[in-house]
């Protein structure tokens, strides 16, 4: 058979074989595809599922959904009137149709060890009626010429250049760059590193499905992100928009040895670098260890050249096996080739496979005659898709063939086995299993003759495969992708302000990415973020935040203009707080009710007009906010004047500085001619028995507002005021609390005590008899919250002196007795004023001497 099959490969006449040969990026495959359209029916054959999708979208495009099918080992589109046929390698009907013209890409791939065998059998067989097409690397012309008698090469140049660029370090490779690494291991860790300082990178690996591949390099393609990390899986027939390919490693492990890449290897990956005209450059990355981690001088120069050493074997197996039993079929799948082109092909899994269920007796002994033989051997190919070795793949193999022996699966129980891994949660790597499980059920059930209800089982296995590719992209966009990095990376440049910028409450989203808060005036970078992205969110607000801030700063402007504008700004502790953000402080001015305004440094990133408009606003607001203040100022404009004269300007300066009140015999108001005393009451100045006070200052708002200024000022301010301001106070909780005058346990305000002398004094005057004194009754005292004790205090305190012993009151258990009273005038001396003494070393200094 082997013989047979070898002859035929030497008398065939090739009707139109033309092979179109060169190095990547020149333009094959797109010549293929033209070719096919132009004929009545044709078929394609690629080497990946991926590149198989891709060709199938592209045709459908040209020729219409019902005449193009698609067709690989996973997934079958297959129209009825399907006249173009898209598929992978190995799916290719070669016996089973004939078309107008038939092409085999990557055709080079016939010296691959694993899949060798299968492109060379479509090398010396896939024939199409009117025209073949061989697309490959020039690497294989010597042989075509040798297998293929008669046929047409065609050599195409490389519409652009390649460049060795030399190694760079990770964080200089420049954008739309591809880092190919050789184990998913390393693929992550690169991905990992460009997330923290370029945004993230797009991954592609071979073990990733079809769809999540996809997905990823739609992340590439269209610029979310501008780096992409893979492995050698990009350089077998992925179009993308690379310009810069950087190697993480030139060795990989082949699944025998761990090996350095061949040139042609490595050109193949490089060569993705570079699309149409546009150039491209390839090179190493540094640091990434070991003595092969650079390029060669010679394999520089066949990279740049496309200069390659010619392949000199390819790898056959017979195709057509006998199927008389098993030692038979192996037999001849190990058969040795008679041309001196071809190389047996090494011990593929599904020939290792099925030599181990052969070598075990309770399997062999159920695989009898040609049809079982051939069935088993179908079984055997069954695709290694989770990579877990010749054991593990043998065990599945064997129970999906006792399940097959006597007939198809049932569709129940293959549903199940669907639905278990019909599961999206878990990590990157639990995801990955599933869909290579997924990936094997698929594969069964679009066998013709190997389940029940196919299509139906067929459909579900897509469906499940796609949701846990979504999932997976899903997670590998999670955690290999910074978003907001990736678009301020891109945008930070020249064309910065061209960006999207907008303001959702108080969230800052630049491109629809969340990089920070606008509290008041201050950005606020998110606190989710690594520190790494720090720096470069704080230089994201700084080149987009001006005109938000000036928009704030306009509106905030009109705000305080309003009706609502007194609402708008608060004072708090000396600041004036927007948003719970202070926009100012208040700084010592010319005097204590003159503070300065001291813009905060966050509206140091306002445009300087709308800052300047907005401290203006501010300093307007504050003279509405002073309004409480109103007599105090009054009294502070009146101590300036110049018919004050000294003794009403100290005492006005002691009452401004203490809030509008002080003891009487703290202010000399007793030293003030009538004139002045009655300027003082009209500015609202009450002389009182003990104290000297504002009534309009005796409220809450206004004593809490002459505290801050105080503070500010560095005066003493006292404690809080009591929100009320009751009439009477327990001392020990509110000792010296300003508006309020002592009277040991109790502290009563000081218009209410004002008034009780008045009212005491009312009385003395109509009813006073020199020593037999007056009555005074308490109960008046008492009603406003005074003990009889305090009352007591408060008069004698005013000048008046009890006749009655004080021990009556206390025999009394509810209201004491009146207590008849007498009042002498309080002794306040008026001191004269002393002339300054002569300074010693003056002129009269001497003559004083002499006086004494």
């Amino acid at each position: 058979m082997a013989n047979d099959r070898n002859a035929s490969a030497r008398n065939d006449t090739p009707t139109g074989v033309k092979a179109v040969l060169g190095p990547t990026n020149t333009g094959k495959t797109h010549l293929a595809i033209e070719r096919m359209c132009a004929h009545s029916s044709g078929m394609i054959g690629f080497p990946l599922r991926l590149l198989a999708r891709e060709v199938y979208d592209r045709v459908v495009k040209i020729k219409g959904e019902n005449s193009v099918a698609l067709i690989t080992g996973e997934e079958r589109i297959e129209p009825k009137s399907a006249r173009y046929l898209i598929c992978t390698a190995e799916a290719m009907p070669v016996m089973e149709r004939s078309m107008a013209f038939v092409a085999i890409d990557e055709a080079q791939l016939a010296a691959d060890r694993e899949r060798g065998h299968v492109f060379t059998d479509r090398l010396l067989h896939a024939r199409g009626r009117e025209e073949t097409m061989i697309l490959g690397s020039s690497t294989i012309e010597p042989l075509v010429r040798a297998l293929v008698p008669g046929v047409e090469i065609v050599t195409r140049p490389r519409f652009s250049t390649l460049t060795h660029a030399g190694a760079k370090k990770l964080s200089r490779v420049p954008p739309r760059s591809a880092i190919v690494a050789f184990s998913s291991e390393q693929v992550y860790a690169i991905a990992e590193m460009l997330r923290r300082f370029r945004g993230g990178a797009a991954v592609v690996m071979g073990a990733l499905s079809p769809q999540t591949r996809n997905a990823q390099v739609a992340l590439y393609q269209s610029g979310e992100v501008d780096y992409l990390v893979a492995t050698d899986a990009i350089g077998m027939g992925l179009n993308l928009d690379v310009e810069h390919v950087a190697f993480a490693g030139l060795s990989k492990y082949d699944g025998r040895r761990h090996r350095r890449l061949t040139t042609a290897e490595m050109a193949q990956i490089a060569g993705r670098a570079g699309r149409h005209q546009k150039d491209g450059t390839f090179g190493t990355l540094t640091g990434s260890g070991g003595h092969d981690s650079e390029f060669e001088p010679d394999e520089v120069y066949a990279i740049e050249e496309h200069r390659f050493t010619p392949l000199t074997k390819l790898f056959w197996r017979e195709p057509e096996p006998r199927f008389d039993s098993l030692g038979t079929l192996i037999a001849d799948l190990e058969v040795r080739p008679d041309r001196p082109e071809l190389a047996p092909a090494p011990e593929a899994i599904d020939l290792a496979v099925l030599k181990r269920l052969a070598d075990e007796g309770d399997v062999a002994d159920t695989v009898r005659g040609f049809g079982q033989v051939r069935r088993f051997w179908e079984v055997c190919r069954l695709p290694d898709f989770r990579q877990q070795g010749i054991e593990t793949h043998s065990r599945f193999v064997a129970r999906l063939w006792q399940d097959l022996r006597s007939g198809e699966l049932g569709a129940d129980f293959v549903a199940g086995q669907i639905a278990q891994l019909d599961r999206t949660g878990g990590d990157i790597d639990t995801l990955q299993g599933r869909i290579a499980a997924i990936r094997s059920w698929a594969y069964i059930a679009q066998r013709p003759d190997w389940v029940l209800a196919r299509d139906e089982m067929a459909a579900r296995a897509r469906a499940v495969e796609a949701r846990l590719s979504d999932a997976l992209h899903g997670k590998l966009t999670e955690r290999f992708i910074n978003r907001r990095t990736a678009v301020l990376m891109k945008k930070l440049g020249p064309d910065a302000g061209l960006l999207s910028v907008r303001l959702e409450d108080e969230e800052v989203l630049v491109e629809g990415e969340h990089i920070g808060s606008l509290r008041g005036f201050a950005f606020q970078v998110d606190p989710g973020a690594r520190l790494s992205d720090r720096k470069l969110l704080l230089a994201a607000a700084e080149k987009h935040l001006s005109r938000l801030l000036q928009k704030r700063a306009d509106a905030l402007v009109e705000t305080i203009a309003g009706k609502d504008g007194a609402a708008a700004i608060t004072l708090e502790d000396g600041a004036l707080v927007w948003d719970s953000q202070k926009l100012a402080s208040l700084a010592p001015g010319r005097s204590l009710l003159t503070p300065l305004v001291v813009p905060d440094r966050t509206l140091d990133a306002v445009p300087a007009p709308s800052r300047k408009a907005l401290i203006a606003a501010l300093e307007g607001w504050l003279d509405t906010a002073f309004s409480p203040l109103a007599p105090l100022i009054k009294l502070d404009e009146a101590s300036r004047a110049a018919d004050a004269g000294p003794d009403l300007r100290a005492l006005l300066i002691t009452l401004v500085e203490r809030g509008g009140m002080a003891p009487r015999d703290d202010t000399g108001v007793d030293r003030l001619d009538k004139g002045r005393r009655t300027m003082l009451a009209r500015l609202g100045v009450k002389v009182g028995a003990l104290d000297l006070f504002v009534p309009a200052m005796l409220r809450p708002q206004a004593i809490a507002l002459w505290r801050q200024m105080a503070r500010i000022a560095g005066k003493p301010a006292g404690p809080l005021p009591e929100p009320h301001m009751a009439p009477t106070l327990p001392a020990e909780n509110h000792r010296a609390a300003p508006g309020y005058r002592s009277l040991g346990n109790q502290l009563v305000r000081l218009d209410i005590a004002e008034k009780l002398l008045r009212e005491a004094h009312d009385l003395r005057a109509r009813t006073d008899r020199a020593a037999a004194g007056f009555r005074l009754d308490p109960a008046r005292a008492v009603s406003m919250g005074l003990t009889t004790a305090s009352y007591a205090r408060l008069l004698r305190l005013a000048g008046f002196q009890p006749l009655m012993p004080r021990s009556l009151a206390a025999e009394a258990h509810g209201a004491p007795a009146p207590v008849r009273w007498r009042w002498r005038p309080p002794r306040r001396q008026i001191e004269p004023e002393r002339p300054a003494p002569p300074r010693r070393d003056g002129a009269f200094a001497a003559l004083a001497e002499m006086v004494r």
